[in-house]
């Protein structure tokens, strides 16, 4: 990595003079915010992208902007349906691409849910425990052989994943008060387990994984939380920051907050991003379970990156979805 990059930094930065043509790359969530904009920005640079959306209409009004700059960038893009709340779309898909043949050099793992009511899943898991991790384990695992030597995978997580460490005893809330937030942080935490384990399966063979935080930056993903839930997290954050002497919280543009997929995905070194967590386009710091973090502060938990912890969310990911994955 010959060049730093930040909190600021914009797709198009840690882009800039790289050529991805002959590249070909999976984003899923390419119907809002981060996922087109990660798009968008790899297929403007060359790349051959495939899209992943399970409202195909709304992807297609979305991404208008990213196939005019595949085409003068010299890339492509493509749609295909994926509902990862659904483990038929999601094998369907899988299956579909398999058919294909065509190898990928970096899947991105983008799309997701946050803070839903109390809700299941077609197969019956949890909404955001079955839609952000599990739907895309399923995915991923299955389209694995695809993915030839020195690809990647980036599973965007998020710092909400301080919230909470996965329950693998109770991943449905079935024995537990449901509490959308908390749900949220187990299906982050599983998001970066996920790629612990995947980047410990697959190293040895040239592919590498690796989560990221893309920031804090205002699109649909709030959408269901209430009127005034996100103002009074931020005057939250912004107290906390007073207190400790530091700025107060800034939203990232939705470039800025595309930036760590990408810098990950096809900037940063694979040695030092594989099997680990980033953001603000740098590999974060471990940080003890037991020692104070707020939401604004860098770093990652313990849990989260803890390889017996993914060995064992894997086992239990297995066991919920009936399929086995080497």
């Amino acid at each position: 990595m010959t060049q730093t990059f930040g909190a600021c930094s914009t797709t198009e930065d840690v882009l800039s003079g790289v050529s991805l043509k002959g590249k070909r790359v999976l984003v899923t969530g390419v119907s809002a915010g981060l996922g087109v904009e990660t798009a968008r920005a790899l297929a403007a640079h060359g790349a051959q992208v495939v899209g992943a959306a399970r409202n195909l209409t709304k992807a297609e009004h979305a991404t208008g902007q990213v196939r005019a700059d595949a085409e003068r960038g010299g890339g492509t893009f493509e749609l295909i349906a994926l509902d990862l709340a659904d483990l038929t779309s999601v094998r369907a898909c899988a299956d579909q691409l398999n058919a294909t043949g065509l190898p990928f050099d970096l899947v991105i793992a983008n799309a997701g849910v946050m803070a839903t009511p109390f809700s299941h899943t077609k197969d019956g898991f949890e909404t955001q425990f079955g839609t952000n991790h599990l739907g895309h384990f399923v995915l991923v695992n299955q389209i694995a052989g695809l993915m030839r030597p020195g690809a990647r995978l980036v599973n965007v997580s998020s710092a909400g994943h301080r919230f909470a460490d996965v329950d693998l005893k109770d991943p449905n809330f079935e024995h537990t008060p449901y509490d959308p937030f908390i749900a949220y942080g187990r299906s982050k935490t599983a998001n970066i387990l996920f790629a612990v384990a995947f980047d410990a399966r697959h190293r040895t063979r040239g592919v590498r994984a690796t989560a990221v935080h893309p920031g804090g930056i205002m699109t649909e993903l709030p959408r269901y939380m209430q009127a005034g839930a996100i103002e009074a997290m931020v005057a939250g954050i912004n107290e906390q920051a007073a207190a400790e002497g530091k700025p107060p919280f800034q939203f990232k543009t939705i470039p800025q907050g595309a930036a760590t997929s990408v810098w990950a995905g096809v900037v940063a070194e694979a040695d030092a991003v594989g099997g680990h967590y980033s953001e603000d386009c740098h590999v974060s710091p471990v940080i003890p379970d037991d020692q104070p973090l707020s939401l604004v502060s860098e770093g990652v938990r313990a849990y989260a990156v803890d390889p017996v912890h993914a060995e064992a969310l894997w086992a239990k990911s297995e066991e919920m979805v009936g399929e086995t994955f080497s």
